[in-house]
């Protein structure tokens, strides 16, 4: 259902993503444990600010250079881990906007990697991840609409949806939405056993609040 272009394997041979497809789950307002669990860790965070600065995080510095990899500028394009933990170290709040984007911004947090929650019914056909080419464009969940001509993408037989940058509207997850596709960007230097760990946290907690069942892969 899910496949690696070629041409970003060429460029960044160790590249490799988790996905998780959840069935039958039941999307709504995070409840009170996440959103303590979540509290804690930003207020860890805002101390770490003291001494630390956005730069010296693992995963913001992988990814950097993976953007710079594949002919990004981080620095213009911030992968979306490191746009999060900018705003925490700001001294800004992370908004809470239902529980499926919240446990996303947690992990992603957590471990210095971007991640896309997707309403599955909304996508058609194999989804590839991919750099965009010139016609490549959407609505962004910023507002914006997105020019993703070489940027890193993922696709569908509709075109471009998300990005480790900003996601689409189209395929955005709300209390209505039951399966959703979850992509997790992987720091490349990962082992296999390290991601699939990863994934597994990633997919308990999910599972605790909202249900249902879950199946993840490693596409690498």
């Amino acid at each position: 259902m899910i496949k690696l272009a070629e041409d970003i394997k060429k460029l960044v041979p160790s590249f490799k993503l988790g996905t998780i497809l959840y069935h039958d789950i039941v999307i709504g307002e995070s409840p009170q444990m996440l959103k303590g669990r979540f509290q804690l860790f930003l207020e860890s965070l805002k101390l770490d600010a003291e001494q630390l600065s956005v730069s010296d995080n693992p995963g913001v510095q992988e990814w950097r250079k993976t953007f710079k990899m594949l002919s990004m500028d981080p620095s213009r394009y911030r992968p979306s881990a490191e746009a999060l933990l900018r705003r925490v170290y700001s001294g800004k709040d992370i908004g809470l906007v239902n529980s499926a984007v919240d446990v996303n911004n947690f992990f992603s947090l957590q471990y210095g990697v971007p991640i896309g929650i997707y309403n599955a019914a909304a996508l058609s056909g194999e989804v590839e991840v991919r750099l965009g080419s010139p016609e490549d464009q959407y609505e962004g969940l910023n507002g914006r609409l997105m020019n993703m001509e070489g940027k890193l993408l993922s696709s569908d037989a509709n075109g471009p949806f998300g990005s480790p940058i900003v996601d689409s509207k189209r395929t955005m997850t709300s209390p209505d939405v039951t399966s959703a596709l979850q992509i997790v960007y992987l720091r490349p230097s990962m082992s296999t056993e390290e991601a699939a760990k990863l994934l597994a946290a990633i997919e308990k907690m999910f599972i605790q609040i909202h249900g249902g069942s879950a199946e993840s892969f490693i596409v690498q």
